[in-house]
């Protein structure tokens, strides 16, 4: 009995690679030629280990939800407080305005303003990246609460969904040209809210 040929990439690797094409050019622009190129793959092992340019796309935007995560999660466990890693978080961002890994934006960010709500199955995915970084958001607001730092009578949730849309926003100004003083002054009148 015949299983195939062995993989003779590193499908981690392809999936990496990938994921930085689409993060660079965004689902529409990123061709298919410029995905093999960047995998170093063939056609035929394309389609036989992604099946096709969409599948690889949702690979791709769950591994890097997962990745910024588990970043996230990472960050609030080495901060000395919970409100550190909230305000180092975004002020890592602002002061990113001249960083080109920045100017790229976020992916997710980035996939919400290509789609918005045209593609069901696209708007799950965002819908599911989107919750997945309010709950890190949730935990931190939850801690700073515990800390004593931020109000116990205001909802972690919602708190946590002003810092997923106040992320998106600044990003989003990142990515558009905002210079870093001025993100960084936009922090700043974040944080404040959150007291």
């Amino acid at each position: 009995m015949s299983y195939g040929r062995p993989l003779s990439f590193d499908p981690d690797e392809a999936l990496q690679a990938a994921m930085e094409v689409f993060w660079a050019k965004g689902f529409a622009t990123a061709s298919l030629q410029d995905l093999l190129q960047a995998m170093h793959l063939s056609k035929s092992s394309f389609y036989q280990s992604f099946g096709s340019k969409q599948e690889l796309f949702a690979r791709c935007f769950n591994h890097y939800c997962r990745w910024r995560s588990a970043r996230m999660r990472a960050g609030l466990r080495q901060a000395k407080s919970a409100c550190d890693f909230i305000e180092d978080t975004f002020l890592s961002v602002a002061g990113g305005a001249e960083s080109e890994l920045e100017k790229r934006g976020c992916l997710l960010m980035n996939t919400a303003s290509e789609f918005g709500q045209r593609d069901p199955k696209v708007a799950e995915l965002v819908s599911s990246g989107l919750a997945c970084f309010a709950t890190v958001f949730r935990e931190a607001i939850e801690q700073a609460q515990a800390e004593g730092s931020i109000d116990r009578e205001k909802d972690p949730q919602s708190l946590a969904d002003f810092l997923v849309s106040s992320m998106s926003g600044i990003r989003i100004m990142v990515k558009a040209g905002m210079s870093t003083p001025q993100t960084t002054e936009i922090v700043h009148i974040m944080l404040r809210c959150l007291k």
